[in-house]
């Protein structure tokens, strides 16, 4: 993967859509949605109820990848106010596994503003870290450097024909938006009119491939 300088400090977008700090060895996702699918269920729309465990699962094998002794979600973790008592045992053990072998902190989103008890960690509305500024949705006003996620971003470009999405950062020089790492989510162009009037008008899609960092302009 390939790093990238961001206020200052060296960041690394992963393909499975999280970011590693490589300095504080944290990992940083966005937007888990935990238990979506039996959300759907209460109101009759029955999808498949292994969500959370298959992202759970995935989160599981980036920190074992990564070495990260960090977590950072930053909001919508869980889909809604009741989806931690609705998680399975074997996501809740899952879960309580890894908040157990990280400092793990859990960043309010509007999905999941009032959790007390999320399976361990810490709960915080937003927090200033080294300088970044962790935050489930970006400000426009903001101008200190800023990570965050709530859009879930993705890039849809036509090849050979075909639409293609792709999951993606959307970055200026002072934000980043990271996209929706839940196995459950959709996704929001990442050239929309809210995007830009979140980041500004001079923001880039990145999608990370193996051993590069593809930068798509999205605004002139």
């Amino acid at each position: 993967m390939v790093p990238f300088s961001f206020g200052g400090h060296d960041l690394t977008p992963l393909t499975q859509g999280a970011l590693f700090w490589t300095a504080r060895r944290a990992l940083l996702v966005a937007d888990l949605h935990l238990e979506k699918a039996s959300w759907f269920a209460r109101f009759g729309q029955m999808l498949p109820p292994y969500d959370s465990l298959a992202t759970l699962a995935d989160l599981t094998a980036l920190v074992v990848a990564t070495g990260a002794s960090e977590v950072w979600c930053l909001g919508d973790s869980f889909h809604d106010v009741a989806g931690c008592e609705r998680l399975p045992e074997a996501a809740q053990a899952m879960l309580r596994d890894l908040t157990a072998g990280t400092r793990w902190t859990w960043i309010a989103g509007n999905h999941d503003s009032h959790y007390v008890d999320r399976c361990g960690g810490e709960v915080v509305d937003e927090a200033m870290v080294d300088g970044l500024m962790l935050r489930h949705e970006a400000r426009a006003a903001e101008h200190r450097p800023e990570l965050s996620g709530h859009f879930h971003p993705k890039l849809r470009l036509r090849v050979r024909g075909k639409l293609v999405s792709r999951r993606c950062f959307v970055a200026t020089g002072s934000k980043i938006i990271l996209p929706a790492f839940g196995s459950l989510t959709g996704g929001l162009d990442a050239g929309h009119p809210e995007i830009v009037r979140a980041v500004g008008r001079s923001a880039q899609a990145l999608i990370p491939v193996q051993d590069r960092l593809l930068r798509f302009p999205l605004a002139a």
